[in-house]
């Protein structure tokens, strides 16, 4: 029998999703593998009083994951792909995409039911640039409050009364089985989500994984779920690919082969607001259509904004 070690954040939801992972390969391998989750607390996980912005970026949620496939303390990693930075470490792969849950954004309140519903000057807590920024960008008259932790905390303090509303990733809330706290899911045409949104992320050094294990591990790829993925991180990539930039970018299959990539970026304080789309169509397309339509719906937007996108810093 093959012990598998799964490395995730100690997280409620980072784990919900490695037991997940998990299961579907010791079903698909019947007995020949035992999956083991070694949960980590992160650099991320540790900032509760400022922004990833002041402390390192997006990196922090998977650096200390990284060091430990690097030192074969796991075997593979499970991520939430939005947590994943774009260049990954030399010789990581991510070796499956499974189904994309819910992309959308879940506005969440104990008084409210939408974003349209709040006061003016209603409080509003999220610790995302992109939330921050496009929250702005539709209601300027609002007062945005840092507001870090896991889906817990946050819920927590708006029980305390921190902030009167915040936003939460639909696709996390399901996979905890807390689906009834989502007071209404945004619209991904009116609020567009973040790259990778929904989507989990297998990562392994390909040539140290037991070749079964590794078969394995592919067939939970998803191919339309590898599309979405490829594209908006191309685009993300390609435009800043850090946490200083408020970027979404989200794919729609409108049809059969039929795409519609969309991207936006905003100044952290709502304006000014750039968004660019680009179709791509064909019944036979190849990944790399799907990174080329990432980078180049995103040099529409750095055409929009002159070549320099808005930073945190310059507000």
């Amino acid at each position: 029998m093959t012990l598998l070690k799964l490395g995730t954040r100690n997280s409620p939801l980072a784990l919900a999703q490695a037991r997940w992972v998990a299961a579907e390969i010791e079903a698909i391998l019947h007995g020949d593998v035992t999956c083991k989750i070694v949960g980590m607390t992160t650099s991320g996980d540790q900032l509760q009083d400022r922004s990833l912005i002041e402390a390192g970026g997006k990196g922090l949620f998977t650096k200390e994951l990284d060091i430990a496939l690097e030192q074969g303390e796991v075997d593979i990693l499970v991520h939430s792909l939005k947590d994943v930075p774009v260049e990954l470490p030399l010789g990581q792969r991510i070796l499956a995409y499974p189904a994309r849950e819910d992309p959308r954004d879940a506005f969440i309140s104990l008084k409210y039911g939408s974003i349209s519903d709040l006061p003016e000057g209603a409080t509003v807590g999220t610790s995302s640039l992109r939330r921050r920024a496009f929250l702005l960008a539709k209601r300027p008259d609002l007062n945005v409050v840092e507001f870090r932790g896991n889906v817990q905390t946050r819920l927590k303090k708006l029980e305390e009364g921190v902030a009167e509303a915040t936003f939460l990733a639909c696709a996390g809330l399901r996979r905890l089985g807390m689906g009834d706290t989502i007071r209404s899911g945004l619209d991904p045409k009116d609020f567009l989500p973040a790259v990778g949104q929904g989507i989990l992320a297998i990562a392994a050094y390909p040539e140290r994984l037991n070749p079964a294990a590794a078969d394995c591990v592919r067939m939970l790829n998803d191919a339309e779920t590898e599309r979405a993925a490829l594209a908006e991180r191309a685009a993300l990539g390609r435009l800043d690919g850090s946490c200083r930039t408020p970027i979404a970018a989200h794919l729609f299959h409108d049809g059969p082969g039929c795409y519609r990539l969309v991207v936006q970026t905003a100044d952290p304080s709502g304006k000014p607001f750039y968004s660019a789309e680009k179709e791509l169509e064909g019944l036979e397309l190849f990944l790399q259509d799907f990174r080329k339509l990432g980078e180049e719906t995103a040099d529409l937007i750095l055409d929009q904004a002159g070549g320099r996108l808005p930073h945190l810093e310059d507000v």
